[in-house]
Parts: structure tokens; C-alpha cells; sequence
């Protein structure tokens, strides 16, 4: 257990260069809404992409990756079927899993290939947003009651904030604990856990969720990081990245009066120029 920010921060410059010169392999089954932008994100962030879904050469692909990513955003029998191949061969090999667990709690079809998909396999880490957590966390038990999710969005009344940051916090440390996993819940405050340490990471800005794919994005390169590190050091500078990223492509869209299109391409611009200095210096975190 991590019990101050400081031993978290120190490490960054060496996670990020170790994450740097890995150049992750990253396996990503994602959605064709976003594939592109997830692609552009993980070259950003200094991992090699790879987004291969035929049944035919998973095998052979998973045998190489350095992390696979797992993204149930537009679900159909074949993708579902891929997942499925993918992961018994992360399994064998020792791959690390990310999921991103896409409105589960919307309908049957995400709720069973959520759980199948962590009762099956090892997840080594999860990424969603605070409802699509919730929704796990009722679907395992940890958790009695839960807001639908409003499609692939938050729930209005899940929204962290700092009067529910620490129940939200007990929650989700709950929750990564019974599925042995590490979990990183989006919000306007964002929630990182392994079931012993608990970190609030309160960056970003609230233009990213005006672009699609930015939580999309966000699950390719914590695959990345994690493939070039550990799960929650590598979770943590993916995060950051991301949020310092947001806060950055925001003041250069301010500066230039655009909108959200010029704020997506500043944001793969600004990832792409992460540095150690500016995740120690500009981070705003805390120990839960």
C-alpha cells in the first residue's frame, strides 16, 4: 500500500520512460466509432497499436502483444466471439487484460459480456466511467442499488464530486479488491484503485466529454502504459496524461476561439508531448 503522494509522483519519470522505450505492443478490439482516434492515441502516447478482430489470427496476434485491450463499445457476434479468443490466449501467455466495459448496465447483451468476460479471464484492470463501475459492482454483489447508465454516459447522479469522493472511493477499492483487479472510474474526479491504495486524480477538463472517444482513447493508452509497467503506476500516468492533455488542448482552444473539433486534434498533439515534469508538477492528487 501507497500511503503518500509524494512516493507516488517520484516514480513517474521512470514509469514514463520505461512506458517510452516499451513501445507496448497494444492489442486493441474496440469500436469502429472511435478505432481511429484510440490508433492516433497509443502512438501518442508512445505505444505501437495493433486492431486485429479475425478469429483466424488472434491466436498468433495475442502471442505477440505486450497488452490486450478490450472494448465492448459496439458489440456483435463476431466481436464478442473475438474477445473471447483473445483473452484464453492473454490468459495462457500472461498478457494483461484492460476492459473497457461500454454501457454495461443498459442492456443484457453488455452485462453478460462484462461478466463473462471477468468471471472467465484475468482482468487486470478495468476502465469506465462511474456508472458502467456501479454496474459492476451490482452485478457482483458489491453494491446493492445503481443507476442506469445514460447510455454510454454517466448517470447525472453518479457524477463524482468531493461530497462523494470518499464513499465513491470505498466503493470502488471494494469492488477491485473482490475482482483482484485495478480500477480507474472517469469523472470530473477521477477514482484509481487496486483494492489497497485509492487515489483521486482531479485534472482534465470538462470540454473531453463533448468529443467521442475520449474515455475510448483513455483505455487504449492505460492498455499502453500498463504493457510498458506495472498496472496501477502505469494506470496512474495514463490518467494523468490524458487529464493534463484535456486541460492543455482546452487553454489552446480558448487562445484561438475554436471548438471541439481543433480541441480533439490538441488533445493527441499534447499527448503526444507529455513529459515527466509537467505529470509531477501540473497533477492534482490525493490519497483516499
Amino acid at each position: 500500500m501507497i500511503n503518500d503522494e509524494t512516493e507516488l509522483l517520484e516514480n513517474i519519470d521512470e514509469t514514463l520512460k520505461n512506458i517510452k522505450e516499451k513501445n507496448a505492443l497494444t492489442h486493441c478490439i474496440t469500436n469502429s466509432v472511435t478505432i481511429n482516434d484510440c490508433a492516433n492515441a497509443v502512438l501518442a502516447i508512445g505505444g505501437s497499436p495493433f486492431m486485429a478482430e479475425d478469429a483466424e489470427e488472434l491466436e498468433e496476434v495475442v502471442t505477440i502483444a505486450d497488452v490486450l485491450v478490450i472494448n465492448i463499445g459496439k458489440l456483435s457476434k463476431d466481436q464478442i466471439e473475438a474477445m473471447k479468443i483473445s483473452c484464453e490466449t492473454a490468459d495462457k501467455t500472461n498478457t494483461p487484460i484492460i476492459l473497457d466495459p461500454v454501457g454495461v448496465g443498459v442492456t443484457e447483451l453488455r452485462n453478460k459480456t462484462t461478466v463473462d468476460l471477468i468471471k472467465n479471464h484475468n482482468i487486470t484492470a478495468i476502465r469506465g466511467n462511474i456508472s458502467e463501475i456501479k454496474a459492476i459492482a451490482k452485478l457482483f454483489g458489491v453494491l446493492d442499488e445503481s443507476n442506469t447508465a445514460k447510455g454510454v454516459d454517466v448517470n447525472a447522479e453518479d457524477v463524482i464530486t468531493e461530497e462523494n469522493l470518499k464513499a465513491n472511493g470505498n466503493l470502488i477499492c471494494e469492488l477491485a479488491s473482490k475482482l483482484n483487479t485495478v480500477i480507474l472510474a472517469s469523472g470530473p474526479i477521477d477514482i484509481l484503485t487496486d483494492g489497497e491504495t485509492t487515489i483521486a486524480i482531479d485534472n482534465g477538463d470538462d470540454m473531453m466529454p463533448l468529443i467521442t472517444g475520449s474515455g475510448c482513447m483513455l483505455s487504449s493508452i492505460v492498455g499502453s502504459c500498463i504493457g510498458g509497467s506495472s498496472p496501477l503506476e502505469g494506470s496512474l500516468v495514463a490518467i494523468l496524461a490524458m487529464n493534463i492533455a484535456g486541460e492543455k488542448a482546452r487553454a489552446k482552444v480558448e487562445e484561438k476561439d475554436e471548438g471541439t473539433g481543433s480541441f480533439r486534434a490538441y488533445l493527441i498533439d499534447y499527448l503526444y508531448k507529455t513529459n515527466s515534469e509537467s505529470l509531477i508538477n501540473e497533477s492534482n492528487i490525493k490519497i483516499l
